[in-house]
């Protein structure tokens, strides 16, 4: 055989056997994913309203460099003890809370492991005995997915301000 011959008979074999089947992997359905990912959000609703912290806890990444950003200025929690203490606090506080949400956008990446979201709601609940009552709050996050499973990494709730 000539030398070229065994040459590139060498380079096939080294070439065919670097294709790992292990490396391809599944394409991603965006509507599941999307789906799966609403449901967390929802979760986190039902939580919010039935003060139930166990249910918060199943939806957050416990990480100690998650991010909540609030309403206000000085309301920044970086790290899921944090943001768990805050939670209780606000569970303790609030009673009879209903929220309800509209406009709900999420977004998936190409690999498949992190989403974006956006949505507007309508937070009402009672405090000191008072009815509390906030329209059109902006909601966004991120979400990572692990093991399967999408928890919340970073979430920001803005109030909308009047126009000039």
């Amino acid at each position: 055989m000539k030398p070229s011959v065994i040459v590139s008979l060498t380079v096939i074999i080294i070439l065919s056997s670097c294709n790992n089947s292990n490396s391809i992997k599944k394409p991603i359905d965006l509507k599941i994913e999307t789906d799966k990912v609403a449901l967390v959000l929802e979760r986190y609703i039902i939580a919010n309203e039935t003060k139930n912290l166990h249910l918060v806890e199943q939806v957050w990444a416990p990480k100690d460099d998650i991010v909540v950003i609030g309403t206000n200025t000085d309301e920044s929690l970086i790290g899921w003890e944090n943001i768990k203490v805050a939670m209780k606090r606000q569970f303790d506080s609030f009673e009879d809370t209903y929220i309800s949400v509209r406009d709900q956008l999420i977004s998936i990446n190409e690999t498949g492991n992190t989403a974006w979201f956006s949505e507007i709601i309508n937070y009402n609940y009672i405090y000191q005995g008072k009815a509390v009552q906030y329209e059109g709050l902006r909601f966004t996050g991120v979400l990572e997915k692990k093991n399967d499973d999408w928890l919340i990494v970073q979430s920001h709730l803005s109030i909308p301000g009047s126009p000039d």
